[in-house]
């Protein structure tokens, strides 16, 4: 099921695959997602009409170094006349896929006509994925929901479409717009559109948070997996799948292994931000960190409190892990 994917001329190493996450994956997230190998990240996504005004802030969603080759960058927009200039402007930095997001439901994005807003505007979505396709070199492929509510499913016809198009990929997260990421991934509907592709490979997306979701797509007929939330506070979830899935064994999660990475983290975050902003991230990344951890409840508060960068490392480094354990998740409490 773990295996090699091949899109257009790209070789990637694995069918298991990292998410843009908005206000997630930036560039120290990618560096620690990194150390662990997934066949393809992304970045965070990135608005066409900023990208093409060349606002410094969003030139900075692209920041990446060699070693988070395979990635792709993501766009957001709905106007097909700026699309092929954003992804020339993505193939030129060298990213080696674009990816047109056509799933975020929040309203800031769905306003105007982007994200999941597009569900419901199929032939401007196909115009712009024709756009994409025609203006690069390099893979196009494009991240949906199955619908924008439960009377407009989307993703039968969205197989049609993007394989006409002549799109490499497409994501399918099994919610729909209304769900937004209350209740459960729809996997059925998954099914349905792995089983109608003919040119075009499936990316199952939804609740993957330990090996046994990521089997459950992957013998679904999907080509791949695209894990999204269950990548926060553990970078190594990659290696996990892999090991469980093609060497029948457990990849070893300890309380140790959360700390050293979570310190490995706070590194990358302070040499990358500006004090206050590395202080706010690491608020939040500490947190998914120490979510699963039983007993961690003491330094979760600490870490939230911390006034400043040198005191929440004082209170990482000191803080003693070996009386911690794990406890189960309830996958559905876990906020985007």
């Amino acid at each position: 099921m773990i295996k090699p994917l091949k899109l257009k001329n790209l070789q990637l190493p694995s069918n298991v695959w990292y998410a843009p996450l908005a206000g997630c994956s930036d560039f120290p997230f990618r560096r620690m997602s990194a150390k662990y190998k997934p066949g393809l990240m992304f970045t965070e996504m990135c608005k066409m009409e900023a990208l093409v005004r060349k606002e410094s802030s969003t030139f900075r969603f692209l920041d990446f170094d060699p070693s988070m080759h395979p990635i792709g960058a993501q766009l957001c927009g709905s106007d097909p006349l700026i699309a092929p200039t954003a992804a020339k402007i993505v193939e030129d930095l060298g990213f080696d896929v674009v990816d047109l997001n056509c799933g975020c439901p929040v309203d800031k994005v769905t306003k105007d006509g982007s994200g999941s807003a597009l569900l419901k505007t199929l032939d401007r979505l196909y115009e712009i994925l024709i756009a994409l396709v025609k203006s690069v070199e390099i893979p196009v492929t494009v991240k949906i929901r199955v619908g924008w509510d439960d009377k407009h499913l989307i993703h039968l016809k969205m197989v049609e479409l993007a394989e006409a198009a002549g799109v490499t990929a497409l994501t399918i997260h099994g919610r729909t717009r209304e769900q937004g990421y209350r209740g459960f991934s729809n996997r059925d509907l998954i099914q349905e559109a792995a089983s109608k592709a003919k040119s075009i490979h499936i990316i199952g997306n939804g609740d993957i948070f330990d090996p046994e979701s990521a089997k459950d797509l992957l013998i679904r007929g999907c080509s791949g997996i695209l894990v999204a939330r269950g990548t926060m506070g553990k970078p190594w979830i990659h290696q996990e799948i892999v090991e469980s899935l093609t060497e029948q064994k457990e990849f070893s999660v300890t309380p140790w292994l959360v700390k050293n990475t979570l310190m490995e983290h706070y590194d990358e975050i302070v040499r990358y931000e500006a004090p206050r902003k590395a202080l706010l991230s690491l608020r939040r990344v500490g947190c998914w960190y120490l979510r699963d951890l039983s007993g961690a409840k003491q330094l979760r508060d600490l870490v939230n409190r911390s006034q400043s960068l040198e005191e929440m490392y004082h209170h990482i480094a000191s803080f003693d892990f070996c009386g911690l354990s794990f406890e189960k998740t309830d996958a559905s409490s876990i906020l985007a």
